[in-house]
């Protein structure tokens, strides 16, 4: 059995020559423009899928999918030729279904586009139902709080000390002492 490593290795070499080689095999005028978006192996490199676009209308992607039907045998032969490994994988060609939903996606956002505009236009005109900015701001915050503050006295801790007094003096005894030191007496030990 082969590991996927292998199989991606000629799921590359097999993409390349239909692609090359799809003119050659398959001499009809009837067939499109054909394009070979991706082919997929088996790991036991049994059987290969092989994805194709075709440019046209439904008219022309139905008549090169028979047309590739009708010569798989050949273009397997084709790939058996230049591949150089013992066992021909099986070929299926399956229609890509890329260009329909990138068309199917285009659509969407066609609509999502005319969506938008719709909003951007109705936006223009409208206006606020209450405040342009219904909401509270720092600022303000600041300003009622300095209103509601400046009939308070300093913060101060446990019995009119100040906060970082130890022994209950007061901040004007701290400063008296010239020391300032927390836990410093009248006399200026500590």
């Amino acid at each position: 059995m082969a590991d996927a490593a292998r199989a991606r290795k000629v799921a590359d070499r097999i993409k390349t020559l239909i692609a090359a080689g799809l003119d050659q095999v398959v001499k009809d005028p009837d067939l499109g423009f054909v394009t070979i978006t991706d082919v997929r192996v088996t790991n036991d490199l049994q059987h290969a899928s092989v994805f194709y676009t075709v440019f046209g209308d439904d008219a022309q992607r139905a008549k090169t999918a028979e047309l590739l039907a009708a010569n798989k045998g050949k273009l397997r032969s084709h790939v058996g030729r230049n591949l150089g490994i013992r066992l021909t994988p099986s070929l299926e060609f399956i229609a890509d279904a890329i260009p329909e939903t990138a068309a199917h996606l285009e659509v969407l956002l066609a609509e999502a586009r005319e969506r938008d505009a719709q909003v951007a236009a109705a936006a223009s005109g409208a206006s606020y139902a209450g405040d342009a900015d219904p909401y509270r701001h720092d600022d303000e915050d600041d300003d009622e709080d300095d209103e509601e503050d400046g009939d308070a006295a300093p913060e101060s801790g446990a019995n009119g000390a100040t906060p970082g007094a130890s022994d209950g003096t007061t901040a004007a005894n701290d400063s008296a002492t010239g020391d300032g030191a927390p836990g410093a007496d009248d006399t200026g030990r500590a």
